[in-house]
């Protein structure tokens, strides 16, 4: 059977708070991918969607233009999707002429195990909750809906929650109860149209195993109901996203320049990293490479092997003295100047201060007495090589079938440069990971507390990530790279990125940050 599916994702999302500053609440992630990707993976192919647009609406067009090349989206732009005269109801007759036969009414935070029923009948969706007050709930008698009750008019504790998924048979009847029901039906949405169909009509009641992603708490559960063991351990950022579908890559970021570039230099790195399939201004594809990534099997052989590749990837640029010089003022820029604009921000953010501190029982100065002690000099004395920019285990992939290595989210440049970049940054990013994975955050297995001018962390580490940091140590010396050199900049990036992730991670980063900064500059 054809029929159409209607999503609305024209609302702002405020229940998911600084979730959806950035993105519309039908791309925030359950289990590495959009919400809107997992309801419209249920559908069949020969399905046409038809899409309200609103809030980030840009978004979610690119999203589905680049994810599902395959599919068929009706974009209908709504033009009051806030404030006065908005709401569900009027985004849902804006895509009134596109619906002109049955269709299935899905919200854009609902989320079903179960398989969804072409609309051959009219039916709802429902499920049963412990206690369904804050949703509306269906009215029953002798078995037969009579009603779909607004949030809070629950009169038996077995009512079943109406779950925002809906086939609707009998369009007509249900486009001619919106049309009619003015503000009522703009403030209701698709249940006063139901609410019609019940008045004539026998409609199924459809129970499902149903996950709501319309506020923190219950995204939450939603994730953990999906989330796979063999996941990549992504650390969520408010600016930046990456998704994976069946096949393809989706990389997001608020800033399109940072996507321009990245697109650029894949073909820079062509043979190293994933081809670009398609981007539009926020985003880019990829196919999905096979392999795992290196920090699920990781061992001492293959990071061994791992270091063998990167002298290859790592070819080095011949710089006249000029472009040296350049290249020179980059490196400060990148080192000296980013970091003091990320201290800063980081201060700003949380509410800190530079001052003395205690960190794990040891005296600390202010962090800018110990900025003050780094040789700067040194730092900008780079060696130019062809750079990844964000050298760690979670991106890169290896295939035991192809033996074959392939990075993943490279950087866009380096201080501008899109060529060129201090091989010294990639391995302090590499090293960085070695220390602090993200498995160890995605678990929880570190520890912060701040309470006054007292810190104290902790973090539990893998044995195989150590053993790699030895021969990571032993691998530099034999390569005559300096191994403070990588330790100093290893301090800095903590201290650089932890503006830039979620409480209490962030202050995390930043005590082990100052730590480790004191103490590498501490060494003869």
């Amino acid at each position: 059977m054809s029929y159409s599916v209607v999503i609305l994702t024209a609302g702002i999302g405020s229940r998911l708070n600084k979730l959806t500053k950035n993105i519309n609440k039908s791309l925030v992630s359950v289990s590495n991918k959009p919400v809107l990707s997992h309801i419209i993976d249920q559908f069949p192919k020969t399905c046409k969607f038809i899409i309200a647009l609103g809030h980030k609406g840009e978004l979610v067009k690119q999203f589905l233009q680049l994810a599902y090349s395959d599919r068929k989206f009706y974009f209908v732009e709504v033009d009051k999707y806030r404030g006065t005269g908005s709401g569900l109801g009027y985004s849902l007759l804006c895509c009134e002429k596109y619906l002109q036969e049955p269709f299935i009414f899905t919200s854009c935070d609902t989320l079903v195990k179960n398989r969804i029923h072409p609309p051959k009948f009219n039916w709802l969706g429902s499920a049963k909750l412990k206690n369904p007050v804050s949703y509306r709930t269906i009215k029953k008698e002798k078995k037969t809906i009579k009603k779909i009750q607004e949030k809070g008019k629950i009169k038996f504790r077995q009512d079943r929650a109406y779950i925002g998924l809906a086939g609707i048979k009998d369009y007509k009847i249900f486009w001619e109860g919106m049309r009619n029901g003015k503000l009522s039906a703009i403030k209701q949405g698709e249940v006063y149209g139901l609410n019609k169909i019940l008045k004539k009509k026998i409609v199924k009641d459809v129970n499902f195993n149903w996950f709501d992603t319309g506020t923190l708490e219950k995204l939450l559960l939603a994730r953990s109901a999906y989330k796979k063991i063999d996941k990549p351990n992504i650390l969520e950022k408010e600016n930046e996203k990456i998704w994976f579908l069946k096949k393809k890559v989706i990389k997001f970021s608020t800033d399109n320049q940072f996507i321009y570039k990245r697109v650029k230099r894949a073909k820079e790195l062509k043979g190293f990293v994933p081809e670009v399939i398609k981007f539009k201004k926020n985003m880019y594809s990829y196919k999905k490479i096979e392999g795992q990534v290196i920090s699920q099997v990781i061992n001492v052989k293959l990071f061994k092997d791992l270091l063998i590749i990167t002298k290859k990837f790592w070819n080095k640029k011949k710089l006249n003295l000029e472009n040296y010089k350049i290249f020179k003022k980059q490196c400060h820029n990148f080192y000296f100047k980013k970091t003091k604009e990320r201290i800063n921000l980081f201060y700003k953010i949380h509410g800190k201060k530079d001052e003395k501190e205690i960190i794990n029982g040891k005296n600390m100065p202010t962090l800018s007495n110990l900025l003050d002690r780094v040789d700067w000099d040194d730092l900008k004395n780079g060696f130019p090589v062809r750079f990844h920019g964000d050298f760690h285990f979670e991106n890169i992939l290896y295939s035991f079938k192809k033996k074959k290595f392939t990075f993943l989210d490279w950087r866009q440049d380096f201080s501008g440069n899109l060529k060129v970049g201090d091989i010294y940054y990639d391995l302090a990013k590499l090293l960085h990971g070695l220390i602090v994975s993200h498995e160890s955050i995605m678990k929880n297995k570190f520890k912060i507390q701040w309470k006054g001018n007292k810190i104290f962390y902790d973090l539990k580490r893998k044995k195989i990530l150590k053993e790699c940091e030895d021969q990571f140590r032993i691998w530099c010396k034999k390569s005559k790279f300096s191994y403070k050199k990588v330790r100093i900049l290893t301090a800095l990036i903590y201290l650089n990125i932890a503006a830039l992730h979620h409480y209490p991670y962030s202050l995390f980063l930043y005590a082990i940050g100052k730590f480790m900064l004191k103490k590498e500059l501490d060494k003869k």
